[in-house]
C-alpha cells in the first residue's frame, strides 16, 4: 500500500484537473497558498456548532426531566436523564456510516450544510418540549439527520497540508473539548432565566413557559452563523469528468484505474489500524460520556445522596473556567509535551494518570467553601484536557489508515461506533448513580464511590487496549 502512495505521488502533486475542487485545493496546498488559519478557524466553528447541543443540556436535564413529572423518586430522575441524553448517540449511531458515504460520494460540504440545518431545527424544538416523550424524539432525530461531526474530521486532514494535519485535528479534538464546556456553561447559566434573571424574564413570560428555550435558541443562533459561513468553505472531494480524464496519457490512465480498482476492493471493516484505533476510540467516548452525564447529576445531587449540591450556575463557573484551561493547554502545553514525548506515548501517559483523579471524586465531595470549588475546578480541568489528548492521537490514526476516497465512510464508521458506545453512556451513567445514592450505607464502594470506580474500570481498559498488540498503526513503505 506505501508502495502505491509513492508512486502514485507525483502523480497526485504535478497533474491537476479542471474544475475539480479536490484538485485546486491540493494545488494550493502545493503551492503554499492555501491558509492554515482560516482553514483551523473554519473547523474550529464547525466542530464547536455541532458539539455544542450534545452537551448543552447536562446542567438542566435533570430539572427538565423533573418538571416533565415522569420520575416517581428523586432518584429515579437520573434514569430518565440518561435516556434522553442516549437518544441522540443511538440517532447518530444508527446514521453516522450513511452520511459518511453520501460525503464520499457528494462532497464534504454539502452534507456538513445539511446537518447544520437539521441542527438549527432540531435544537431549537428541544428547547419548545413539554413532555418527555418528546425530548427523546426531538433529540433522536438531532442525532440521526447531522452528520457532520465524521466530515469535520475527514476535512479536517484534507484542506491542511500534511505537517499541518496533526495541528488540524488538535484543534479539532480541543473545539470538541471546549464545546463540551461551553455548552453547560450555556446550560447552566441560562436555563431557567425566570428564576435567575427577574428582572430581565418577567414571571408569566414566553421564557417562564419554556424555562429550557433559551440556551438551546443561542446556540441555534450560533449554528445559524456558522451555516451562513459555510457558504465559502473549500470542497475537499476530488470530482473529475470523463472529458478532463481523456486529456491524460493512456499510460498515465491506466495505472490510475488500476490504482482506483485496488482502493474500492479495500474492506474497512478488515482494515486493523483503522479498526483498532476505532474501538479504543469508541471505549473513551464511552467513558468520557458517562462521566460528563455523571458529573452533572452528581455535582446538583443534594449532599445527603453524595452529592455537591451545585446550582446550574456553580457547575457553568466550574466548566467555563475548566474550558479555558483547556485552550490555554492546547494553545501552550500541548505541542512541547507532543514533540518531547509523541502523539501515541503522551496519549498512553495521559490516559493512566485518569485513574487515581477518578478515585478521588468521592473525597473531593467532602470538602466544603471554596476548598471544594478550588479542587473540583482543577479536577474537571484534567479531566476536560486529556481526552483531547487521547482523541487527537487516535484521529491521527485513523485518517492515516485509509485514502481518501474511503475517508467519509471511514470517519462515519468512527462516528458509529462512537455514537453506540456513547449510546449507553448516559443510561449507564444515570441508573448506576441512581443506584449508588441507594447504596450509601454499603460495605463495599458505598454510594458515589462505586460510580467513579465503574469508570475507572472503562478507562482502564482502554489504556490496555492503547499498546500493541491491540493498537496498529499503519505502515508506510
Amino acid at each position: 500500500m506505501g508502495g502505491d502512495n509513492q508512486n502514485k505521488e507525483p502523480l497526485l502533486k504535478n497533474r491537476y484537473y479542471k474544475n475539480c475542487p479536490g484538485c485546486d485545493v491540493d494545488r494550493a496546498k502545493q503551492l503554499n497558498q492555501a491558509s492554515p488559519f482560516k482553514h483551523l478557524l473554519n473547523i474550529w466553528m464547525l466542530t464547536m456548532c455541532t458539539t455544542l447541543p450534545i452537551s448543552c443540556i447536562f446542567p438542566f436535564i435533570y430539572f427538565m426531566v423533573r418538571d416533565f413529572g415522569i420520575a416517581e423518586t428523586e432518584a429515579d430522575i437520573g434514569s430518565y436523564a440518561g435516556y434522553v441524553g442516549s437518544a441522540f448517540m443511538v440517532g447518530r449511531g444508527l446514521t453516522s456510516v450513511i452520511w459518511g458515504i453520501v460525503a464520499d460520494r457528494y462532497g464534504r460540504k454539502y452534507t456538513i450544510l445539511f446537518g447544520t440545518i437539521s441542527l438549527i431545527v432540531f435544537n431549537t424544538l428541544f428547547g419548545l418540549c413539554t413532555s418527555f416523550w418528546m425530548a427523546v424524539t426531538t433529540r433522536f432525530l438531532l442525532g440521526g439527520l447531522n452528520g457532520s461531526l465524521g466530515i469535520i474530521m475527514a476535512y479536517s486532514t484534507e484542506i491542511l497540508p500534511e505537517e499541518h494535519q496533526a495541528k488540524g485535528l488538535a484543534t479539532y479534538s480541543s473545539a470538541w473539548g471546549i464545546a463540551l464546556v461551553i455548552g453547560p456553561a450555556l446550560g447552566g447559566y441560562l436555563a431557567q432565566p425566570v428564576e435567575k434573571y427577574p428582572h430581565i424574564f418577567l414571571k408569566g413570560s414566553f421564557f417562564d413557559k419554556f424555562p429550557y428555550f433559551l440556551p438551546c435558541f443561542v446556540i441555534s443562533a450560533f449554528a445559524l452563523a456558522v451555516l451562513v459561513a459555510c457558504i465559502w468553505l473549500p470542497e475537499t472531494l476530488h470530482k473529475h469528468n470523463v472529458s478532463d480524464e481523456s486529456n491524460k496519457d493512456a499510460e498515465a490512465l491506466e495505472n490510475e484505474i488500476k490504482e482506483k480498482t485496488v482502493q474500492k476492493d479495500e474492506n474497512l471493516l478488515l482494515n486493523w489500524p483503522l479498526m483498532s484505533s476505532i474501538i479504543v476510540y469508541g471505549v473513551f467516548s464511552l467513558r468520557d460520556i458517562t462521566y460528563a452525564e455523571v458529573f452533572s447529576l452528581w455535582a446538583v445531587s443534594p449532599l445527603e445522596l453524595g452529592g455537591l449540591n451545585f446550582t446550574t450556575d456553580d457547575i457553568g463557573d466550574v466548566l467555563s473556567i475548566s474550558g479555558l484551561a483547556l485552550l490555554l493547554y492546547q494553545i501552550f502545553l500541548y505541542p512541547p509535551l507532543e514533540k518531547a514525548c509523541g502523539t501515541i506515548n503522551l496519549a498512553r501517559i495521559a490516559a493512566a494518570s485518569i485513574i487515581p483523579l477518578l478515585q478521588s471524586y468521592p473525597f473531593i465531595a467532602m470538602l466544603s467553601g471554596f476548598t471544594l470549588h478550588l479542587v473540583i475546578t482543577i479536577a474537571s480541568a484534567i479531566m476536560l484536557c486529556i481526552p483531547a489528548i487521547i482523541d487527537t492521537c487516535l484521529f491521527l490514526l485513523q485518517n492515516r489508515a485509509v485514502e481518501q476516497h474511503q475517508r467519509g465512510a471511514a470517519n462515519g464508521i468512527t462516528m458509529t461506533t462512537m455514537s453506540l458506545f456513547k449510546a449507553g453512556g448516559p443510561a449507564l451513567g444515570g441508573m448506576v448513580l441512581s443506584w449508588s445514592q441507594k447504596r450509601l450505607n454499603a460495605s463495599f464502594l458505598p454510594g458515589t464511590h462505586l460510580v467513579f470506580f465503574i469508570l475507572n474500570l472503562v478507562q482502564a481498559l482502554g489504556v490496555l487496549m492503547m499498546f500493541k498488540p491491540f493498537l496498529a498503526e499503519r505502515k508506510e513503505q
